[in-house]
């Protein structure tokens, strides 16, 4: 099992950082370079515990659907997705919102995924997907920061 780990600082407070962080339009805003859209289940709005959500998406040049369910929502602080049916064999993220002193929130993101196809997925973990998590991860921090500290300073 790999995982990824990536804290995002961003000066706005945590129940803010943790309604985009649930909401479906700001997902698929934030992944627009893949294609995501959410194509079944919740298909706009936010997320709560139990609610399910398939995205339809284009990575690698392939077509892949996932669904994932929201199996843990602890407001403001925490909630975690986990894939009830896609590519991997595993996937659970968990998401935390701590207050700083400072009046940021310090986000951050553990994932912990396998990819299917046992020793070649291993492979295939090491050698492409747990990088390219990283850099798509990121690439939603970096959207969800720049469009959650505009809103906070207007």
């Amino acid at each position: 099992m790999r995982c990824i780990r990536l804290e995002t600082t961003i000066a706005a407070p945590p129940a803010a950082c943790f309604a985009m962080s649930l909401s479906v339009d700001a997902h698929a805003a934030s992944m627009s370079g893949s294609g995501e859209a959410a194509v079944a289940g919740v298909t706009s709005g936010p997320l709560v515990l139990g609610d399910t959500v398939t995205w339809r998406a284009r990575h690698f040049g392939i077509a892949f659907r996932m669904t994932a369910a929201i199996t843990a929502y602890e407001h403001p602080h925490r909630f975690v997705d986990e894939q009830v049916r896609g590519p991997f064999a595993t996937w659970r993220h968990e998401h935390t919102f701590t207050a700083l002193p400072s009046g940021n929130t310090l986000m951050a993101d553990d994932v912990r995924f396998r990819a299917p196809f046992g020793p070649v997925g291993t492979v295939a973990e090491q050698l492409v997907l747990s990088s390219y998590l990283s850099r798509l991860l990121q690439r939603r921090n970096t959207w969800l920061k720049r469009e959650l500290e505009n809103t906070s300073t207007q």
